[in-house]
């Protein structure tokens, strides 16, 4: 059995039922592979309409990605919406009118569900420099265009309420925004699906599928047979319909260390707003305070998946520097998981077959995405397929390089933006 990466999500987690392998044959109008928030999320969407559901996860709820992220709600994609319209075109117009839609999924399923999950609102984009500023305050534009006219510029007077650190020019504040503990939100999305009706078979790792007409899906002592599989592996899909998706997503690492608990006042003194922050660096670093009075610090690119030899090694010195103040500060948890990147850095969605649907690559941004596009699937799969396709129509070009060259590749090109982020 495999438990859960030994983060500060999972040793503060809500309880949560060891949910039993597949055993035999079983049939389900949707089979979905993969119990992160993209599969939880369409299954729960599917089981709302009436549809019967199974999940199958190769490990536990929330295992990959949706349990070990920043747990940052973050609208939008990975690219700005002015560069996706630039990019696609009239087609892009569909994307910006859904761009919000994510992080209204959590609230309102927060709600609806009584999710406990911390679920707190209000997330900022620092600038480094005055030429990043200008970049937040075009974007500010940019969101106000979509509808989205809360956005608030700061100076650096401005953040003095906000963050405590004397790094940043000023930020944008997005009120829409904000942050949570992404296991205990997937954990609580999992129960609502199963009071829906939904099955989920956890330690049920797919072998095969079977993509013609009636679709089936195998796992080591189980199948299922459905009208339609979905294909929510992300970044912890190996080998599976490799030719299909495999060479178009990346697998990165991020990386995310957790303090002791330090006293209220202290860590309130930091982060007085309780907002989430992330800097505007491509690389960037990202942080917030928990419920019970840590700070909470990641950041770290490591392409191709692997973990730096020291995590702890890699994300303090990036908290020391914005907050020297806490080099007595004992770190009590640290670890790294991986997400799936795209080259365009957009989220790779489509079909195998008219059968068989997918949805992975969210780029950094997943928290929100993998709810939005969770609710696509479902929606495609239930024969509504415009907003899915809005994705699905959108040019996806592999890696370069091929399986052998397109890491070495990558790690060239990052080398680019890493300059950039030097000069700001």
């Amino acid at each position: 059995m495999t438990p859960h990466a030994p983060s500060y999500y999972a040793a503060t987690a809500n309880p949560s039922p060891d949910r039993p392998p597949l055993q035999g044959e079983t049939r389900a109008d949707v089979c979905i592979i993969g119990a992160g928030f993209t599969g939880i999320s369409a299954g729960l969407e599917l089981a709302e309409r009436g549809a019967s559901v199974v999940v199958l996860e190769a490990a536990r709820v929330g295992w990959g990605a949706s349990g070990r992220n920043g747990g940052q709600i973050v609208n939008g994609y990975s690219r700005e919406l002015d560069v996706i319209a630039r990019r696609y075109g009239p087609a892009a117009a569909a994307l910006g009118g859904m761009a919000l839609e994510g992080g209204q999924i959590i609230r309102e399923r927060a709600a609806r569900y009584r999710i406990d999950c911390a679920l707190t609102p209000g997330n900022v984009v620092t600038a480094f420099t005055a030429r990043q500023m200008r970049h937040l305050e075009h974007a500010a534009a940019i969101w106000a265009q979509h509808g989205h006219k809360a956005m608030q510029l700061v100076d650096r007077a401005g953040l003095a309420p906000i963050v405590a650190t004397d790094r940043y020019v000023g930020g944008l504040l997005d009120p829409l925004g904000g942050h949570v503990h992404p296991l205990n939100l997937v954990l609580g999305e999992a129960a609502a699906l199963e009071a829906q009706g939904g099955r989920i078979h956890e330690h049920s790792r797919v072998t095969d599928v079977q993509t013609g007409p009636a679709p089936s899906v195998q796992t080591e002592h189980g199948s299922v047979r459905a009208s339609h599989v979905l294909v929510c592996g992300n970044a912890y899909l190996g080998r599976l319909l490799h030719r299909e998706i495999g060479s178009k997503i990346m697998p990165v690492s991020s990386q995310v260390m957790v303090t002791e608990p330090l006293d209220p006042l202290r860590v309130q003194a930091l982060l007085p707003a309780n907002c989430c922050i992330e800097d505007s660096n491509y690389f960037l670093d990202y942080f917030r305070r928990t419920p019970d009075h840590r700070l909470l610090y990641g950041g770290g690119t490591v392409y191709g998946g692997a973990d730096p030899a020291s995590i702890e090694g890699k994300i303090r010195p990036l908290m020391l520097k914005t907050f020297p103040s806490l080099k007595d500060v004992r770190t009590d948890y640290a670890w790294s998981g991986n997400f799936a990147l795209t080259l365009p850095r957009i989220p790779h969605v489509g079909r195998v077959s008219p059968t068989v649907l997918f949805s992975h690559g969210d780029s950094g941004h997943g928290v929100t995405t993998t709810h939005l596009l969770g609710r696509l699937l479902g929606e495609a799969a239930c024969g509504q397929t415009a907003r899915f396709d809005a994705f699905a129509r959108l040019p996806y070009l592999p890696f370069p390089g091929g399986r052998t060259f397109r890491l070495p590749l990558t790690v060239l090109g990052s080398w680019y933006y890493r300059a950039l982020d030097r000069v700001g």
